[in-house]
């Protein structure tokens, strides 16, 4: 879903798209005419079925479950997260990747309770995505799929592809039960922040998203322009 996707990626966005001049690039999205029939399905398909989902858990759950579900969830991510720094050749990141693990799955009850966080040990976000760009794959046109949102060349087949802990739950119910929590309770945290948009949803969200995955593949250091090598 474009919303589910996208908006988490607006916080950080309503300053770095500017700054990153993405908006005045060419050849970024040449199949916009596709693209933005994809972004409208997916649209649809939030309106009908995962923002009504998530009001009724927002409304149902209580404060704390809520947060101790999103911790289960970003511990089991924090695995991934080590796994990719590993392949980036971050040895140090991912020795505090894995001593989260540690500390949250025992001390923090199975992930429930983030001690990590209190104990001073950073959470870091890396995808198989970021670990190509690090690599040298460029990140190619914008791509906007059916049910998995805002993409690009490089990131879209990551996205499918990429490490996900939970996808080792060998109890079936259990693991496809995890995936709909986990769906849901990201499409939570967007709430607040549907309100930010403005202008042209499609071009907001697209600018968005490859300003802050330029950002997330150079940990935080942005060109001022893509190179057109870039695509």
């Amino acid at each position: 879903m474009c919303r589910l996707k996208g908006l988490k990626y607006l916080l950080v966005s309503m300053v770095l798209f500017l700054s990153v001049g993405v908006q005045a690039q060419q050849d970024i999205d040449p199949l916009e005419s596709y693209n933005r029939k994809a972004h409208s399905f997916n649209n649809f398909l939030d309106d009908v079925a995962f923002k009504p989902l998530a009001k009724g858990y927002r409304a149902v759950t209580p404060d704390l479950i809520e947060t101790g579900v999103r911790n289960v969830f970003g511990n089991v991510r924090d695995l991934g997260t080590m796994v990719n720094n590993v392949l980036q050749f971050k040895f140090e990141h991912a020795a505090v990747d894995l001593a989260r693990v540690l500390f949250n799955t025992t001390a923090g009850i199975g992930g429930i309770i983030d001690v990590a966080t209190v104990m001073g040990l950073e959470k870091h976000s890396e995808d198989l995505g970021q670990t190509l760009g690090v690599w040298g794959v460029p990140s190619g046109p914008y791509l906007v799929l059916p049910f998995f949102g805002p993409g690009s060349f490089r990131d879209s087949p990551a996205t499918l592809i990429g490490v996900d802990a939970w996808s080792y739950v060998n109890h079936v119910p259990t693991r496809n039960v995890g995936y709909a929590i986990r769906l849901i309770d990201s499409r939570v945290q967007l709430f607040e922040f549907e309100t930010l948009i403005s202008g042209d949803e499609y071009i907001f969200i697209r600018d968005a998203y490859l300003g802050l995955r330029q950002q997330a593949v150079m940990d935080g250091v942005v060109d001022e322009t893509f190179n057109d090598d870039d695509f």
